[in-house]
C-alpha cells in the first residue's frame, strides 16, 4: 500500500518547480500534474513591474495542509506538493506551484484544480499590484 505524501512551502525567496517535484512521492503513481502560475508582465495592457504577496504565514501553511489532506481524500491521489511565494514577485517569476502524483491523469487534473481553486478561496494571502500606472491591491484572497 502506497503512504501518502504531503509537502507545504511558503517561500520568501524563489520557487524552483523542479526541485519541488522532486519531493513527490510518485510510487504507484501513472501520472504527475502540475501547475505553475506566474506573474505576467502587463495587466488590461498596463505594464506590471512586480506583484507583493502579504500572508499570514502561520496560517498560511494550516490551509495549504488542509487542503492537501482533503484532495487526497476527494480525489484518491498519493501525493501533493504545494508552494507559494510571499514578497516581491517579479514577472515570469512563479507564484505558485501545485504537483499532484495520482494512479490515473484524470484524477490528478481534478485534483490538481481543485487545489488552485481552493487555495485562491481559502489562502490568507493578498497581493499588491506594482505597475507603470501605480499600485492596487487586488481583490479577494490568492
Amino acid at each position: 500500500m502506497t503512504t501518502s505524501k504531503i509537502v507545504v512551502r511558503v517561500e520568501s525567496e524563489k520557487l524552483e518547480p523542479e526541485r519541488l517535484r522532486s519531493l513527490l512521492n510518485i510510487d504507484d503513481c501513472g501520472s504527475v500534474v502540475s501547475f505553475v502560475g506566474l506573474t505576467r508582465g502587463t495587466d488590461e495592457g498596463i505594464s506590471v513591474k512586480r506583484l507583493e504577496f502579504d500572508a499570514w504565514e502561520e496560517k498560511l501553511s494550516i490551509v495549504l495542509q488542509d487542503i492537501s489532506k482533503v484532495s487526497i481524500e476527494k480525489f484518491d491521489i498519493h501525493s501533493v506538493v504545494i508552494a507559494h511565494r510571499i514578497g516581491i514577485v517579479l514577472p515570469s517569476e512563479p507564484i505558485v506551484c501545485i504537483h499532484v502524483g495520482s494512479k490515473h491523469r484524470n484524477t490528478g487534473f481534478e485534483a490538481c484544480s481543485w487545489l488552485i481553486t481552493e487555495l485562491k478561496s481559502q489562502a490568507p494571502l493578498w497581493k499588491k499590484e506594482v505597475r507603470s500606472d501605480g499600485e492596487i491591491w487586488k481583490e479577494g484572497l490568492g
